[in-house]
C-alpha cells in the first residue's frame, strides 16, 4: 500500500485559507478562541480565566499562530507587500485537505523580525550576490516562541513537517530567495530543520515562571533583600503622581481605548524605531476578533490615559508585547509591563511571562534567561558555510552567557529554580 501523496501550494493571503483549516493546524484542539468572554467586565473575566485556567485537561493554545492574528496583520496593511511583507504561506494538502501550513513571507529587507540577519545580507552584497528577497517564517513583528510548522492532529506529524521544510527549500528557488529564515521556532521544530539543512541558531529572551505563587508577595519571598526592597520601591514610586492601573479585556477594550493606546504606541515606538510597524487599523481588528485573548494593562491620571501594554493571552502564556506612553513617571513602564504582568499571571495561574525581546534590566525583575531558538535556510553554499561557522561560535556564547545571567539572577540561594 502506497502513502497518500502530499501535495504542496503557496497562497498570496491568510484570506486564501478557511479559518477552521488553519486554526485546525495553529492550534489543534483548541477550538477558535482560547477563552470564553462574553462581552463581560473585567471582575467577570478575570473570574471565569482563573477557574479555566486551573484545567490541566486545557488545550495548549498560543494567539499569534491564530488565523485572526494573521487576518488582522494582513487586512490592516501591517504586513502586505508595500510593507516587506509579501505573504506566501506555505500549505501541506492531503487529498485537498489542509494538514499543514508555514506561515511565510516574502522579505525585501529584514526589519521586524527580531532575529538579526542584516550582517549576512552586508557581507553578501561585499560578496556580489544578492540577499534580498529571502523567505521569512515567522509571525511579523512579534518576538514569541510558538510553534512554525503547523500540523492538524490525526496525521503523520513527521511527514508533514518534512514535507513543510523541504517545500520551504524549494519555494526558495521558485521565488529566487537566497534563503529561508524560521524564526522563535519551538526547539523540537528547530532540531527536525537541522535534519533537512537548515543552520541553527540560538538567542535569548527574560522568562518569568510561576512556581505556585499565591500572589505577588509570595513571588517577592523568593528574591533576595536588596531586589525585594528595590521592586517595593519600585512599584510604589511608579503610581504617586496619582496614577491608577487598570486590566482591560473584552467589552473593556472599546475603540476609545484603542485610540489612546494607539496614541501612546506611536509616541513611544517613533522615538525607538523611527517608524512603528502596526497600523491603527490592526489594533481594531485585534480588538474586534481576539479581545478575550487581550489583555491590555492601562495607566490612567487624571481621569486621562497616560501609558498602557498590550499582551496577549495564551493558554499557560502572557505574552507582553507593546507599550507606550505620553508621559514620563519613574518606574511606570517596569510597573505596566512586568510587574502587572507577573501579578496577572499569578491571579491567573498562568505558568510564564514572555516580556518580548532583549532586556538584561528584566533579570533584576524575576526574569531570568530563556533560549530562544530559528533556523536558517541558505542557498549559496559559500555563504552557507560561512554563516555556519559564525553560528557555531554564536551558540558557544549565547550558552555561557545565559549561564552568567542566571547566576546574576535576584533569587535567594534554592529559589531560582527553573523548569
Amino acid at each position: 500500500m502506497t502513502e497518500t501523496e502530499i501535495s504542496l501550494e503557496a497562497v498570496p493571503a491568510v484570506a486564501d485559507v478557511p479559518v477552521e483549516a488553519w486554526d485546525a493546524c495553529a492550534n489543534p484542539g483548541a477550538g477558535c478562541a482560547a477563552h470564553s468572554l462574553n462581552g463581560s467586565a473585567s471582575s467577570a473575566f478575570s473570574a471565569e480565566l482563573a477557574t479555566a485556567s486551573l484545567s490541566n485537561s486545557k488545550p495548549y493554545y498560543n494567539p499569534f499562530v491564530s488565523h485572526a492574528f494573521f487576518a488582522a496583520l494582513e487586512s490592516s496593511a501591517s504586513a502586505c507587500a508595500r510593507t516587506g511583507w509579501g505573504p506566501r504561506h506555505l500549505l501541506a494538502k492531503i487529498d485537498d485537505r489542509i494538514v499543514g501550513i508555514a506561515p511565510c513571507y516574502l522579505k525585501s529587507h529584514s526589519q521586524g523580525e527580531y532575529v538579526f540577519d542584516r550582517g549576512w545580507a552586508e557581507a553578501y552584497a561585499h560578496a556580489g550576490g544578492r540577499y534580498y528577497p529571502k523567505l521569512q517564517v515567522s509571525v511579523p513583528f512579534t518576538p514569541a516562541t510558538g510553534p512554525r510548522l503547523l500540523i492538524r492532529d490525526g496525521v503523520d506529524r513527521e511527514r508533514i513537517s518534512a514535507a513543510l521544510a523541504e517545500g520551504l527549500i524549494a519555494l526558495c528557488g521558485i521565488s529566487k530567495a537566497s534563503s529561508a529564515h524560521v524564526t522563535f521556532a519551538r526547539e523540537a521544530e528547530w532540531k527536525h530543520l537541522a535534519e533537512h539543512g537548515f543552520l541553527q541558531r540560538t538567542d535569548q529572551q527574560f522568562h518569568w515562571h510561576n512556581h505556585g505563587f499565591s500572589s505577588f508577595d509570595d513571588f517577592l519571598a523568593t528574591l533576595n533583600s536588596r531586589h525585594r526592597k528595590q521592586i517595593k520601591r519600585e512599584r510604589r514610586d511608579a503610581v504617586v503622581a496619582g496614577i491608577t492601573i487598570h486590566w482591560l479585556t473584552g467589552s473593556d477594550i472599546t475603540e476609545e481605548v484603542l485610540d489612546a493606546f494607539f496614541a501612546f504606541y506611536m509616541e513611544t515606538g517613533s522615538r525607538k524605531w523611527g517608524r512603528p510597524y502596526l497600523t491603527r487599523a490592526f489594533f481594531s481588528l485585534v480588538g474586534e476578533s481576539m479581545a478575550s485573548d487581550v489583555l491590555l494593562v492601562m495607566a490612567k491620571r487624571n481621569d486621562r490615559w497616560i501609558a498602557g501594554a498590550i499582551n496577549f493571552i495564551g493558554s499557560d502564556t502572557l505574552f507582553g508585547r507593546n507599550w507606550g506612553t505620553i508621559e514620563h513617571h519613574p518606574f511606570l513602564h517596569f510597573e505596566v509591563c512586568y510587574y502587572q504582568a507577573i501579578d496577572f499571571a499569578i491571579q491567573h495561574r498562568l505558568q510564564v511571562v514572555e516580556a518580548g525581546a532583549q532586556g538584561e534590566h528584566k533579570i533584576a525583575r524575576g526574569y531570568l534567561p530563556q533560549t530562544t531558538y530559528s533556523a536558517h535556510y541558505i542557498a549559496d553554499r559559500s555563504l552557507r558555510r560561512a554563516i555556519a561557522d559564525y553560528l557555531k561560535r554564536e551558540r558557544a556564547y549565547v550558552a555561557e552567557a545565559g549561564r552568567e545571567l542566571s547566576e546574576a539572577g535576584p533569587f535567594r540561594k534554592g529559589a531560582d529554580e527553573t523548569p
